[in-house]
C-alpha cells in the first residue's frame, strides 16, 4: 500500500515530521516497508535557455547556453524540437541520475561539441509519457531553484506492508485514522454531501442469483450524461504515478483515486455501449470476456459477472470489460459502487489468475456503509473534472449494516499484555479508532465499526488498545527459571520427530518440505478424498484436498529432480497427514522415498560394481531405523507381507506391534500408482506412524545400567528348517529367539532354498543362531538341550521341521 505525504495530509492535520510519521506507522502495526524521500530529484533545477544555435554537424541538434541561476552559463547539446532562446525548463547537471532513462550524466561530446548536462522532458523525470519536447515552464518560474519543489515532485512516498486482517488501511483515509488515534494529529472530516440528481438512471440494475447464495450484498449506480472525458488534471496524474499507477483518462483515474483514497473500488461503464439494463448474476459455462488488461477470459458458473442484454460486461469486483470501457469519445457513463462477497472475489481472482487493486480490497472486506457515499464522492469528482448531468441513485440488494457487539472486560488488557492501561484510556483509544463503547465501567459492550470486519472478540479489542497505547511500553521481563532444571521440556512427539529426522538424514536422505494439500486424484489414490478434507478455497486446482499421505508429494518431488538430471536420490519428510477434520485424526508421520540406485551404501555406476536399484528391503531398513530412533521395541515387532494398495502386493510389508497396532508400511510402488502420478523409475518408500508408537514406561532413574561383558566366547550354530512357503522368515527368527532369551543373543537368515526335493509348497530357511554363555563354558549336553528347545519353539510356532 503506497501513498504520498501530501495525500496523507489531505486527511490528517498534523505538524509531525516525516520521520515521526514513519516511526509511528511501524509502532501501530502498519509496518513501513520502504520510504522514498525524493532525494534523487534534488539535483534538478529550473534553468533558462539564453541562446540556441544550430549544431555545426547535426541538423536536428542545437547548442544551447543555459543559465542555472549561479551566473555561470553552461553549454548543452539538445535535440528537442521546442528548444529555443528564452525557454525555461528543468536542467540536470553532470553527476545527476535521470530516472526516466536510467542514466547518470557526465560531461561528454555529442558530434564533437561538449555538453555539460541536459534539459529534461517529462518522461525523463517520470512525470508523464510526454517526450516530444523538453519541459516548458511559465515565464515567472524561479530560475536556479529546485524543480522538484516547484513541480510538486518532492512529495515523499511511503509504502506500508499490510497484514490481511487490516482491510480498513487499504485506504489512505484509514491510515490517517490510525495515525490520528495514535495522537499524531487530527483526522479531517470525511462527510460526503449527496449529489442531487434529476430523473432515474438511463440504465438500471437487477440481481439474479437463481437458487444459489447471493455474491452481491448491495449495488448502487447512477448515470451521468454529457461528460467530457480527457486527461485528468496534473495533480491527480502526479499522485497516481507516485504510487505506481499509469494515468489513463479522467474517468478511469477517478476510480483509481477512489480505490486508494477511500478504499472504495468503483467501475465506470460507457453507458452508450451498454445494451439494455445490467444484471448481476453467475456466469454461464463457456462465456468469455475481453478484460481491460487486453486478455480474454473463459468463464464458468463459479464466477460472478455484471452483464447486459448481449453478454458479460465486467468480472464482478475484479476487472472491467474492454467493450464497455471509457475512452476519449465517452459522453454518458454508468457509475457503479457495489458490495461483493469476499470469497467469490478471491475465487474468481485465483481461478482466472487476475490480480487487481479492486480484488485486493474486496477479498479482504470493504466498508459496507461507504458503498453509497463512495458513489456520491466519485460523482462529485466526475462533475468537477468532466462536467455532466447526474441522475438519481439506484440502490438494490443492500439491507444495511448491523454492527457487531463485543463484550470488553478492561482487565483483559493486563492479563494478555502484562501492562496496566487505565480503563478510561482503553475506552478512549477504542473511541478514537471508531469503536463505540456502550457506557463506562470495568466491563462494557463495544460496537464494532463497519470498516473493521476483522474484529470479533475481546482479544481483538485488547490488540487495538495495545498497538495504539504502544507495545514499546511493555517492559522486558527475564524468563522465569524452572526449579526442575533437568525436567523434560519437549513432548514425546516432539522428541520423536527430531529423532526421526536425525535418523533419516544420517542414512543419506535429504529432507523435503511439501504442501499439505494435494489434488483430489492423488488423495483418492492414497486412501483420502473425503468431502470433509476438501478445501473451501484452495490456492490452486491441484491443491484441493488435505493430504492423507506424505508419499504423493515426495514421489512428485523425486520425479521433478529426475526430470532435471538427478536420477538417484532419497527424500524424506516428517510432518502431518489427515484422516479426518478433527484433531485426533491428524497423524504425525515419517515418510521417505528412494529412487534409482540411491541405496544406503552408495549409488550410481562404479568400476568395482554398479549399485543395484532400490527395492523393498531398502525401504524396510529405513522404516525400522526410524522406529528404533523413536524408541519402538524393534525386537517385538511383527512384519507381515503386503501393504496398502499403492504398493506392489508382492514387494511390500506392514509393520505391527501386536495384531492391531500398525506402526508403518513399506515397499516398492505399484506400477499403476506410478503411472497415475506420472512418475517413472525404480522407486520404493515407507511411512512410519510416529504417534502410534506406545509411550515408553517411566523409569525410576535415568542412569544407564552398567556395561557387562561375558568372558566366554560366542558360539554359533546353524539350523535349516523346512516350512510352508507362506510362512515368512521373520516368524522363524522370532521363534528361534524364544528358545532361550538369556543365552541366544542374535538370529539371522543366511540361506533360502526351494525345490522339488522339499515337496510341493515347501521352502528351506537356514538361520544362524548366536549363543553367548554368561556363567560358564557350555558343554555338549547344554548345547544339545538348547538345540532341542530351539527346534521345538520353531516347530510349535511355525510348523517347521528340521531339514534332514
Amino acid at each position: 500500500m503506497k501513498f504520498t505525504l501530501s495525500w496523507l495530509k489531505d486527511h490528517l492535520e498534523t505538524e509531525a515530521s516525516l520521520g515521526e510519521i514513519v516511526d509511528t506507522l511501524t509502532m501501530i502495526g502498519l509496518e513501513v516497508e520502504s520510504l522514498d524521500d525524493k532525494a534523487a530529484l534534488k539535483p534538478f533545477v529550473i534553468a533558462r535557455v539564453l541562446t540556441a544555435a544550430r549544431h555545426p554537424d547535426a541538423d536536428k541538434l542545437q547548442v544551447l547556453t543555459v543559465d542555472t541561476g549561479d551566473g555561470k552559463p553552461l553549454q548543452v547539446v539538445c535535440g528537442a524540437p521546442n528548444a529555443r532562446a528564452g525557454l525555461i525548463g528543468a536542467f540536470a547537471a553532470p553527476g545527476a541520475y535521470v530516472p526516466g532513462i536510467d542514466m547518470t550524466l557526465s560531461v561528454g561530446k555529442i558530434r564533437g561539441v561538449e555538453s555539460h548536462g541536459m534539459m529534461c522532458s517529462e518522461r525523463e523525470l517520470q512525470m508523464s509519457d510526454e517526450h516530444n519536447g523538453i519541459i516548458d515552464l511559465p515565464a515567472d518560474a524561479p530560475v536556479g531553484t529546485s524543480f522538484a519543489a516547484y513541480a510538486g515532485l518532492d512529495d515523499p512516498v511511503i509504502e506500508i506492508n499490510l497484514t490481511p486482517n487490516r482491510p480498513d488501511c487499504t485506504s489512505i483515509y484509514g491510515v490517517a485514522r490510525d495515525l490520528a488515534a495514535a495522537g499524531l494529529g487530527t483526522l479531517k472530516s470525511n462527510a460526503v454531501e449527496p449529489v442531487k440528481g434529476t430523473g432515474s438512471p438511463s440504465v438500471s440494475v437487477s440481481l439474479d442469483f437463481g437458487d444459489r447464495a447471493p455474491m452481491c450484498e448491495g449495488f448502487a449506480l447512477r448515470t451521468v450524461k454529457g461528460v467530457k472525458n480527457g486527461p485528468s488534471p496534473k495533480w491527480l496524474q502526479q499522485r497516481l504515478m507516485a504510487i505506481g499507477l499509469r494515468p489513463i483518462n479522467a474517468l478511469v483515474d477517478i476510480t483509481n483515486y477512489m480505490t486508494f483514497d477511500r478504499g472504495r473500488p468503483l467501475h465506470v461503464f460507457d453507458a452508450d455501449k451498454v445494451k439494455g439494463n445490467l444484471t448481476v448474476r453467475w456466469a454461464r459455462e463457456g462465456e468469455t470476456i475481453l478484460g481491460l488488461n487486453g486478455k480474454e477470459y473463459t468463464l464458468n458458473p463459479e464466477i460472478g459477472v455484471i452483464a447486459d442484454a448481449e453478454g458479460v460486461e465486467s468480472l464482478a469486483g475484479v476487472l472491467g470489460g474492454e467493450h464497455s470501457g471509457c475512452d476519449e469519445n465517452t459522453t454518458n457513463v454508468v457509475v457503479e459502487s457495489a458490495l461483493w462477497d469476499a470469497m467469490t472475489i478471491a475465487r474468481t481472482g485465483r481461478n482466472l489468475g487476475v490480480i487487481t487493486d479492486a480484488r485486493y480490497r474486496f477479498e479482504r472486506g470493504v466498508d459496507p456503509e461507504f458503498m453509497v457515499p463512495g458513489l456520491e464522492l466519485a460523482t462529485h469528482m466526475i462533475l468537477d473534472l468532466c462536467g455532466g448531468t447526474p441522475s438519481q441513485t439506484q440502490v438494490v440488494g443492500y439491507k444495511g449494516h448491523t454492527p457487531k457487539s463485543v463484550t470488553f472486560p478492561a482487565a483483559e488488557v493486563k492479563r494478555l499484555t502484562g501492562i496496566d492501561v487505565p480503563v478510561e484510556t482503553s475506552l478512549d483509544i477504542l473511541s478514537r479508532l471508531g469503536f463505540q463503547p456502550q457506557g463506562r465501567g470495568e466491563v462494557v459492550d463495544v460496537l464494532v465499526p463497519s470498516w473493521r470486519p476483522d474484529v470479533d472478540g475481546k482479544a481483538d479489542l485488547v490488540e487495538e488498545v495495545m498497538r495504539i497505547h504502544g507495545v514499546n511500553r511493555i517492559d522486558p521481563q527475564p524468563l522465569q527459571s524452572h526449579a526442575d532444571v533437568n525436567g523434560k521440556i519437549l513432548t514425546t512427539l516432539q522428541i520423536r520427530t527430531r529423532n526421526a529426522r536425525r535418523a533419516l538424514a544420517s542414512r543419506g536422505m535429504m529432507e523435503a518440505v511439501t504442501w499439505s494439500f494435494i489434488s483430489e486424484e492423488q488423495a483418492k489414490l492414497f486412501g483420502g478424498g473425503q468431502p470433509s478434507l476438501k478445501l473451501a478455497n484452495p490456492i490452486a486446482a491441484d491443491m484441493s484436498d488435505m493430504r492423507p499421505s506424505l508419499l504423493p508429494s515426495l514421489l512428485a518431488a523425486a520425479q521433478r529432480n529426475a526430470d532435471r538430471g538427478f536420477n538417484d536420490l532419497a527424500l524424506f519428510e516428517v510432518s502431518g497427514t489427515y484422516e479426518g477434520n478433527t484433531p485426533e485424526t491428524q497423524r504425525r508421520v515419517a515418510a521417505g522415498v528412494r529412487r534409482g540406485t540411491a541405496k544406503l551404501d552408495g549409488s550410481g555406476r562404479h568400476w568395482a560394481g554398479n549399485a543395484a536399484p532400490v527395492g523393498v528391503f531398502d525401504a524396510k531398513a529405513d522404516a525400522l531405523a526410524v522406529l528404533e530412533a523413536c524408541g519402538a521395541p524393534v525386537d517385538k515387532l511383527q512384519i507381515e507381507s503386503g501393504g496398502p494398495a499403492w504398493y506392489h502386493p508382492g514387494r511390500s510389508g506392514t509393520i505391527k506391534l501386536g495384531p492391531k497396532v500398525i506402526l508403518g508400511t513399506f515397499g516398492e510402488f505399484h506400477p499403476k500408482t506410478l503411472e497415475t502420478l506420472d512418475v517413472s523409475g525404480a522407486l520404493c518408500g515407507f511411512e512410519v506412524y510416529i504417534d502410534a508408537i506406545p509411550e515408553p514406561k517411566q523409569k525410576a532413574t535415568r542412569t544407564k545400567p552398567p556395561l557387562t561383558l561375558s568372558d566366554f566366547q560366542t558360539v554359533r550354530r546353524d539350523f535349516a528348517f523346512v516350512v510352508d512357503r507362506s510362512v515368512d522368515a521373520a516368524s522363524i527368527v522370532r521363534a528361534a529367539l524364544a528358545g532361550d532369551k538369556k543365552l541366544i543373543t542374535g538370529v539371522q537368515v543366511f540361506d533360502l532354498f526351494e525345490g522339488p526335493s522339499l515337496g510341493a509348497g515347501k521352502k528351506s530357511v537356514a538361520i544362524e543362531v548366536a549363543i553367548q554363555p554368561q556363567e560358564r563354558t557350555l558343554n555338549d549336553e547344554d548345547l544339545d538341550a538348547l538345540t532341542k528347545r530351539i527346534v521345538e519353539s520353531v516347530g510349535k510356532q511355525t510348523g517347521a521341521v528340521l531339514r534332514g
